[in-house]
């Protein structure tokens, strides 16, 4: 997900990262706080107080990010969960999940942990704001800290609004998921709560912008999309997840798909094949024996006026781990191999026997009919009940 982001430390085991992104809110967080907020509660301070008050502040805000993130990741762990690392980014930070909870009571922990954590931060600083009023420390530093403890505490109201992906979101999830039996059901809901919140988030930047509170609007705008976007992405991966578990791949594989011989040209393979069965992949077989795969990328490479003399042999790629995968292979590995390398076409062969093929197509077909009669499952058969 953050492919640009660089390790800059490691914390409690845990990889804590920074994705370029992450410097325009630092940045814009340390410009309004040095000329805008400490300005107004703190007055009468030189210039270089303020960028100095705005500089801690946000390392500081920054860092309890990285503690909240870091309360899911230990409770993650503790449950077997496996955590990937934890990264700052724009729109603040996530600890990245290698793979989602298998229980809903571990679902339920590992989301309330980081808004647990913000709750214990902003006491903590809300009481050094006060010990420091009444040690005389002075204003800067006690507005610093009483700022921190504000903060953290927007963050934890905010994350527990009942909004997937947010924390709260994914609290409601684990309630539905708990109830029901149906993390896909419950998926689903958290996360059309989470696109109604997005939404509600958008309009409410737009009505900011048409008040003249440009960078406000935008900032609620671009979060709201990007809340949006998380709340589908989780809902399809949790599809993808359901819909493929237990899956292999000779239960989704096209079987006896149509086969060249090798002695055959290419404008034959062409135009006998390919555009006949509207097909840009095929398996070369010889006498039963499964010998590799011709595609169009393999044509692209060969000008075609040197077709009509160029046989199939000569040119096809031969099996191997790369473009062949076992029946029994579990349909998510390969859908990991997919995103890993981008090809999405494979042959299916026991040693060299063909069995069929699987495509990405194949994979994307099946899963968008599951969700369709899954949906339908659920608005049908409770009319079928009560009659």
């Amino acid at each position: 997900m953050f492919s640009r982001a660089v390790k800059i430390f490691t914390l409690q085991g845990f990889d804590i990262r920074l994705d370029p992104s992450w410097l325009l809110i630092a940045t814009l967080i340390t410009w309004t706080l040095s000329r805008q907020y400490f300005p107004q509660v703190v007055e009468g301070q030189p210039e270089t107080t303020y960028l100095l008050m705005a500089l801690f502040a946000m390392l500081a805000f920054f860092g309890s990010l990285i503690l909240h993130e870091l309360a899911h990741s230990v409770v993650a762990r503790f449950y077997g969960v496996k955590i990937k690392s934890i990264t700052l980014f724009l729109f603040g930070g996530v600890a990245e999940l290698e793979a989602e909870p298998e229980e809903a009571s571990v679902e339920f922990w590992v989301a309330l942990a980081g808004p647990a954590m913000s709750v214990a931060l902003a006491a903590m600083f809300w009481f050094l704001a006060r010990v420091g009023q009444f040690a005389g420390l002075g204003a800067p530093i006690t507005e610093v800290l009483s700022y921190l403890g504000l903060i953290n505490l927007v963050l934890a109201l905010f994350n527990l609004v009942p909004a997937f992906p947010l924390d709260g979101g994914r609290v409601l999830r684990a309630y539905l998921w708990h109830r029901s039996g149906d993390v896909l059901s419950a998926t689903k809901i958290a996360a059309n709560s989470g696109s109604t919140f997005a939404y509600v988030l958008m309009a409410l930047g737009l009505l900011l912008l048409f008040g003249g509170q440009t960078a406000s609007g935008l900032w609620q705008i671009f979060i709201g999309i990007f809340l949006l976007l998380a709340a589908r992405s989780g809902y399809e991966q949790q599809l993808m997840k359901t819909s493929l578990r237990g899956k292999t791949v000779q239960s989704l594989m096209s079987k006896n798909p149509v086969t060249c011989h090798p002695d055959i040209t290419l404008s034959m393979l062409v135009n006998r094949i390919m555009l006949v069965q509207r097909s840009s992949f095929v398996p070369v077989v010889e006498d039963g024996v499964l010998l590799g795969i011709v595609d169009s990328h393999v044509l692209s490479l060969i000008d075609q006026e040197n077709w009509s003399n160029t046989k199939v042999g000569d040119v096809f790629i031969a099996t191997d781990t790369n473009n062949c995968v076992p029946p029994d292979m579990p349909v998510q590995d390969l859908l990991n191999r997919i995103t890993a390398t981008g090809q999405r076409k494979y042959l299916v062969a026991v040693g060299h026997t063909l069995l069929g093929v699987v495509t990405l197509s194949d994979l994307l077909g099946y899963i968008n009919l599951f969700n369709t009669l899954h949906t339908k499952e659920r608005t049908i058969w409770p009319n079928a009940r009560s009659g």
